[in-house]
């Protein structure tokens, strides 16, 4: 690892511009923390320029000590025949306080002369100018060479120019920008190759979007051609399409290609991280997300299960714990054998392969996917089940009657009414609650009805419900069966259950009780 790479994160500035993104000031500072930890050397935090809020958070951020990460403030160069030090954009990145600025100019011809409408000699003036200004001023400048790719395309000696310009104006970095995303691996190496021999002495960026899918692609290819700064968002969002996918790109320089891009052993908070992003800013990271998603090292087939409980490399390209990230093993109709006594050991150490209840277990478990059980995302469900087949699970309560009536019209936003009679020993409770829906009310009175016997019901919220239709046979139409998948929280941790049934009701409700009895029996035990 004789050469680093600068990771600079833009997932508060141009992540923002993602669609169904919004963060909130304390959502910013959050990030940015916990970017922090994971070793992140430059956080691009804003445009003080563009709005209020960002010129808030480079206020707070002064109150926090930060161990690893630099801040970027983020602005265009000055405007159109104006005065740099006469320009407001220009004055909040000095406002911002921060070392590091970056700016962004055009260097595609076309947009300076259609879009900005300024002559390609006055675009050339604001780029130096601006850099210059802030120089002078005694910032660090990175110059984000927007659309340089495209613009390198249609007229070369331009697109250079607008980056002489920069660094004869003292630009630190000159970061090049595929900012429609839309090239190709080959035409980035190319075009970073170009500019290197250029600019040998010049610290050489690199910010791709995903709009063609192969931001990670380009990204790599432009380190591997000499650029020494990657530009992108932690877990990929941000416009359109959203950028290049550092999660990603981390650990493929530095796992695979010997790069040096966090410090110390920090790529293994890499998973938490990530997830820690994604919550703040609402999303679900993709299941199938290389490296930090939850399937990125999930095993399903029995052979592969097979080889990978016999020897890891067989069908995973690194340890899962080196980014953070977990092994897991998939419970359903193609699962074999070995990969299934891997994930009842978690459990139930002494069940041996061959034993009598594991055929029963597994023969069970085969059932109960024809019928349109998934197991795969409701790892509670799937251990009741489990004890339930090895007579091992004891109810905590038991239904005797349940009954849900919809309402029309709603009366103060309540559409439904559920009552729900149980018995948990020898005495019974019976409930009634409103709730937004019918599965809303009867969660909200079977919780009402437990609350006297287990506290504990408190803590539990619903956080995803989730209804898909499995039965195969058109001609079932409404009386298709459905599989509702629950997600439910405690505050400390999250897990699945899962109900089957043709009456969309009845399986919310099989779902419901799997999540409680998961919290009262099985958690923490």
């Amino acid at each position: 690892m004789d050469k680093v790479i600068e990771i600079y994160d833009s997932t508060l500035r141009d992540g923002a511009q993602g669609e169904n993104i919004s963060f909130s000031v304390e959502d910013k500072l959050n990030i940015t923390l916990a970017l922090d930890k994971l070793g992140v050397p430059f956080i691009e935090a804003g445009n003080p320029g563009s709005n209020p809020k960002d010129l808030a958070f480079f206020q707070r951020i002064r109150n926090y000590k930060l161990n690893y990460a630099k801040l970027v403030a983020f602005g265009s160069t000055r405007r159109k025949n104006t005065k740099v030090g006469e320009d407001k954009n220009i004055a909040s990145l000095l406002e911002a306080g921060t070392d590091y600025v970056a700016i962004f100019g055009k260097s595609w011809d076309m947009h300076a002369l259609k879009v900005l409408n300024v002559d390609l000699e006055e675009n050339l003036k604001m780029i130096f100018d601006s850099v210059e200004y802030l120089v002078a001023k005694g910032k660090k400048v990175v110059f984000d060479a927007e659309h340089f790719f495209d613009g390198y395309k249609h007229n070369a000696q331009y697109a250079i120019l607008t980056l002489e310009r920069a660094v004869a104006a003292g630009a630190e970095t000159i970061c090049l920008c595929d900012t429609n995303g839309g090239s190709f691996p080959d035409e980035v190496a190319q075009i970073t190759d170009i500019v290197k021999e250029k600019f040998p002495n010049v610290r050489i960026g690199i910010h791709a979007h995903n709009d063609n899918g192969l931001g990670v692609a380009n990204t790599i290819i432009a380190v591997q051609k000499g650029a020494t700064q990657v530009q992108g968002t932690l877990v990929g969002f941000g416009e359109r399409c959203g950028n290049a996918n550092l999660s990603t790109i981390i650990p493929n320089l530095q796992l695979k290609l010997g790069y040096k891009c966090l410090p110390n052993n920090n790529i293994s908070e890499l998973t938490n991280v990530a997830l820690t992003v994604a919550d703040i800013a609402n999303i679900s990271l993709v299941n199938n997300m290389p490296y930090v998603g939850a399937s990125a090292f999930a095993h399903k087939a029995g052979m592969h299960a097979d080889g990978v409980i016999k020897s890891s490399e067989s069908f995973e390209h690194i340890a899962p714990e080196s980014v953070g990230n977990t092994r897991r093993f998939l419970i359903s109709e193609i699962a074999g054998k070995s990969a299934i006594v891997k994930k009842l050991n978690k459990y139930f150490p002494s069940l041996d392969k061959n034993s009598v209840e594991v055929e029963k277990i597994v023969r069970r478990l085969k059932e109960l996917e024809l019928n349109g059980y998934s197991f795969e995302s409701a790892e509670a469900s799937f251990i009741i089940e489990i004890m339930n087949i090895l007579d091992k699970f004891k109810p905590s309560f038991e239904l005797i009657s349940f009954k849900v009536i919809n309402e029309q019209p709603h009366i103060e936003g309540n559409y439904a009414t559920a009552v729900v009679k149980v018995r948990v020993g020898a005495e019974t409770r019976l409930c009634t609650s409103e709730g937004d829906g019918p599965v809303n009310a009867l969660d909200k009175a079977l919780r009402l009805a437990l609350v006297h016997f287990y506290p504990d019901i408190e803590m539990i919220s619903l956080v995803d419900y989730k209804v898909r239709v499995i039965s195969k046979n058109t001609d079932d139409a409404t009386a298709s069966a459905v599989r509702v998948l629950i997600t439910s929280t405690d505050g400390d941790s999250m897990w699945s259950t899962v109900g089957v049934s043709v009456d969309i009701i009845e399986a919310s409700w099989k779902a419901l009780v799997d999540s409680i009895e998961y919290k009262l029996k099985i958690k923490n035990k």
